[in-house]
């Protein structure tokens, strides 16, 4: 099995450090520092309890340097990578591969081939004139959710924590088992990392969602960690009032979740959260990922009746800062003045 993985930062690195390390053919894509030290000193893993002395070498080229065709494609870029990287993403491809997109918030094909009121309908938001659904067809196409915060703290240097949570979940756009999902679980788990082939990988992209529609935009907007907006009783309310509008989205979509809000946001409260991506992106000065994370479940709302105030006003002023980021080149980050 050939494997490439495009768009090799926290997440792909990871994944294609433990590929490599556990003897796959495995070529990793990116730019940057952090690629150029991959390529040339390899990747360190940061894990406290079970710490690597030596870098993993990696195969970690540039964009156009990748020697295809690939069986397996994993996507690990942001959600707004997608359509500008398209056409390169499915020329990678082999006849009879596949494409795994691992990444956050809802995907342009969620209303594709599945058995709904709402099939076929597309996700503007998402992919707003089509060309992702024309390059990318979802017969293509693993979803995927990742399960484990990784931090990449210094180019081609990772740090995290080892949690029995940790999994990544795939599954087929029909939701039918597949002989290729299994296949790719029984590579990716014996590496490192617990791979689950899901027959209702929507569900499982709304489990994790739910939790990161509310702490992404508002860990942004506010520059805190999710516990204490969870711990403050303004903004906790305000957290309850997000999910329990995304859980309503979800359902109202044919997501099979339950979640309790109240419940939720109060554990949250209770234990130290890791930066969120959306504000590491901030303090970074890169394009947020607010289309997939936001605005797809706000127009998801439109699509099936149910209302999202909350969510949209959170939304709006997450966008504003996007929109500064994005038009002034800067990066947000606190100075201690006292």
């Amino acid at each position: 099995m050939r494997i490439i993985i495009y768009g090799a930062g926290a997440i792909g690195g990871y994944l294609g450090a433990l590929l490599s390390a556990a003897g796959a053919d495995v070529t990793l894509v990116g730019r940057g520092k952090h690629r150029e030290v991959m390529a040339t000193q390899g990747l360190k893993l940061d894990d406290k309890a079970n710490p690597r002395p030596d870098r993993i070498k990696l195969n970690a080229v540039l964009p156009g340097e990748e020697k295809p065709p690939y069986d397996v494609v994993f996507v690990t870029l942001k959600a707004h990578q997608h359509e500008p990287n398209a056409e390169r993403i499915a020329a990678l491809r082999a006849k009879d591969g596949c494409c795994v997109f691992l990444q956050n918030g809802l995907p342009w094909w969620y209303f594709d081939r599945i058995d709904s009121p709402y099939a076929g309908k597309a996700l503007k938001t998402l992919d707003p004139e089509g060309k992702l659904a024309r390059i990318l067809p979802s017969e293509h196409i693993l979803g995927g959710v990742i399960f484990k915060p990784i931090d990449l703290y210094e180019p081609g240097a990772l740090r995290f924590v080892e949690s029995p949570s940790d999994r990544i979940v795939i599954g087929e756009v029909d939701n039918r088992p597949s002989a290729r999902a299994a296949a790719i679980a029984q590579v990716v788990t014996p590496a490192g990392w617990k791979t689950e082939v899901s027959t209702d990988i929507r569900t499982a992209i709304w489990t994790k969602l739910v939790g990161n529609a509310v702490w992404n935009p508002l860990c942004a907007l506010t520059q805190s960690a999710a516990n204490d907006i969870a711990s403050f009783p303004p903004s906790r309310d305000l957290a309850i009032a997000m999910m329990q509008e995304a859980a309503a989205v979800a359902k109202a979509a044919g997501a099979k979740i339950n979640v309790d809000a109240e419940k939720a946001v109060s554990d949250v409260s209770t234990r130290k959260s890791p930066i969120s991506s959306t504000l590491a992106d901030v303090r970074g000065g890169r394009q947020l990922e607010l289309a997939a994370l936001s605005w797809s479940i706000i127009e998801m709302g439109e699509i099936t009746g149910v209302p999202t105030p909350n969510l949209r006003n959170v939304a709006a002023c997450a966008g504003m800062l996007d929109r500064y980021i994005v038009n002034s080149g800067s990066a947000i980050r606190p100075e201690a003045i006292r």
